[in-house]
């Protein structure tokens, strides 16, 4: 095979279309856009009122095995199975998330797929793109700067500085801001008070964008953000602080889908970044409630493994679509041989470190037999909500026949419905078309999508049930902190909304260590924190933090500016 260049050298040599063409193709006017340059648009959201009388089109989510760190090209093949259903004459538009900076520039460098399956402007989108997230900042921190100023002139609202949860956020992996003191240096500088950073996409506001159904719920689930409580423990929100409206005029123009462009022409909707550990980790609700009246078929992405976005998905995102009628008809699970054989003991992967080639490329069937339990329990979990399964194996160049021909076996006698090897990667859409026909299958399949927990059930009983049923625990195990929590949002009338378990994604566990499928083991919750304005409570499921660090060898380290003002490195 020959050697496929660089994704940012693949990226700059694509010849792009002006967005307003791209526009045109699924429907859409210059009047329905707000044009960032030559290849982004905004898209109005009076397009969904216009639109609602028409059929809403099949929804496919994709999602994954527990990824190894570099991940296993999740994005990859949801980009590469619009292209190939789009070839196979399938009309078919995508819906992605928005990169965070922290990961672009840490550990695994840009995130608008890879390879002749991307999504194009890259620099763009991988950057500072519409502004997006840097709106969400802004919010956030127009909030945290309200609590100390409200908190230092007379404390009128009468908060407890100990119980402040709100934290301020950036778009950049600084571990040195995890934990700080705020308002030193004298009174004029506020009352002193311990408090960190997190980054950008684990903010509440940012899971609000990606939920909220229009611009009046928005407002509504701002205004309803707790963020600190009074000493008589009453919870004090941002309606209280007055900030609420301040907020939703930041985020006007973020609330609106961004409109983008593949390799092979075809429609993205990127917009909103929620990471799928520490919140929801899916797009926007109105990114899809457009896509789904303009096309026949929608691909969407959950972040991380199933066992992260797309449970969260299930039981969190589809819940805030229900105004919409949007369900899923199938899932596809990415697969890797490479991920397999790690998960069956092969090789060890931790976050910045390099993986060892030799060990990787070698077939080891013993060990790629075992860790396909992973993919297993994958399919099993996915089964759990009514609806076809689809795994495709993101094939690599030393992957053998007979290892993925090992995993189709193993994958259909688990229960799915359909498994294709996929090459989207190196032949774009071409590489896909196999997968791409199994996808309309199974979205032509009967189904009868459920979720996984009765809503009315209590805190515990939802914990309980995702532990056991989708991680696999034997039980759970709760600290006197996380006991406390339960009985304070029990009580506060919190107990009837989902959950969003904050978790590690390089396990089914909440131990990063323990791989392929483990068992014996308890999940430990060490607090549960509430999110009240995005709608969920979110458990934190042992050693889960909300601001990652640089690796020692960051990916920012080969990112540069060129002559000419070309940029080099980024992927």
């Amino acid at each position: 095979m020959a050697a496929v260049p660089s994704d940012l050298e693949i990226a700059q040599a694509a010849k792009m279309q002006p967005i307003v063409e791209i526009a045109k193709k699924i429907g859409l006017e210059e009047k329905d856009l707000e044009l960032y340059g030559k290849y982004k648009a905004k898209v109005h959201l009076d397009v969904i009122d216009r639109l609602k009388d028409k059929p809403t089109a099949k929804y496919i989510d994709v999602t994954a095995i527990t990824p190894t760190p570099l991940g296993e090209g999740k994005t990859v093949t949801s980009i590469g199975l619009t292209e190939a259903m789009n070839k196979i004459g399938k009309n078919t538009i995508i819906c992605l998330r928005e990169p965070s900076m922290g990961p672009v520039f840490g550990i695994k460098g840009g995130a608008a797929g890879g390879g002749y399956s991307q999504v194009v402007p890259m620099e763009d989108l991988n950057l500072h793109f519409t502004g997006d997230i840097h709106a969400v900042t802004a919010a956030n921190n127009l909030c945290a700067a309200y609590i100390d100023t409200s908190i230092l002139l007379k404390n009128p609202l009468n908060i407890d500085p100990l119980t402040v949860s709100w934290r301020r956020v950036t778009d950049i992996s600084d571990r040195a801001l995890r934990d700080i003191v705020v308002g030193l240096g004298g009174r004029q500088n506020g009352y002193p008070r311990q408090t960190g950073f997190d980054i950008a996409v684990a903010s509440e506001v940012m899971a609000i964008l990606a939920l909220a159904s229009d611009l009046d719920d928005l407002k509504d689930r701002l205004a309803r953000i707790v963020v600190a409580y009074t000493y008589d423990g009453k919870p004090v929100t941002t309606a209280d602080l007055k900030c609420a409206g301040s907020m939703a005029v930041l985020l006007k123009d973020a609330f609106l889908p961004n409109l983008i462009q593949t390799l092979e022409g075809n429609a993205c909707f990127m917009h909103a970044g929620p990471f799928a550990n520490i919140a929801q980790g899916n797009n926007s609700v109105v990114a899809d409630a457009i896509a789904t009246k303009l096309c026949d078929y929608v691909v969407t992405e959950s972040g991380f493994g199933a066992d992260c976005g797309a449970e969260k998905m299930m039981d969190i995102k589809v819940r805030a679509m229900e105004k919409y009628g949007i369900v899923p008809d199938c899932v596809v699970i990415t697969s890797t041989v490479r991920a397999l054989k790690m998960h069956g003991g092969a090789f060890e992967a931790r976050p910045g470190k390099k993986i060892d080639e030799k060990l990787q490329a070698a077939e080891n069937m013993p060990a790629l037999e075992s860790g396909c339990q992973n993919l297993v329990k994958h399919i099993e979990n996915m089964k759990l909500f009514g609806i076809p399964v689809v795994v495709t194996v993101n094939r690599r160049t030393t992957d053998t026949d007979k290892e993925v021909a090992m995993v189709q076996d193993i994958a259909l006698k688990a229960g799915a419905d359909f498994c294709e090897p996929i090459e989207v990667w190196a032949k774009g859409g071409d590489g896909g078309k196999e997968a791409a026909e199994a996808v309309v299958k199974a979205c032509d399949m009967p189904k009868d999508f459920k979720y996984l927990y009765d809503i009315n059930a209590s805190i515990k009983e939802k914990i309980e049930t995702i532990a056991t049923k989708i991680y696999g625990a034997d039980g759970v195990d709760y600290t006197p902190v996380a006991e406390a929590n339960i009985k304070q949002f029990t009580e506060a009338g919190y107990d009837k909304l989902p959950l969003c378990m904050a978790k590690t994604h390089l396990s089914l566990s909440h131990d990063p260590n323990l791989k392929g499928r483990p068992t014996g083991w308890r999940l430990p919750i060490r607090e549960v924190k509430p999110t009240i304005g995005a709608g969920f409570l979110y458990p934190l499921c042992g050693e889960m933090r909300t601001m990652p660090g640089l690796p020692s060898e960051p990916a920012g380290n080969k990112v540069d500016l060129v002559e000419g003002g070309r940029i080099v490195g980024l992927f």
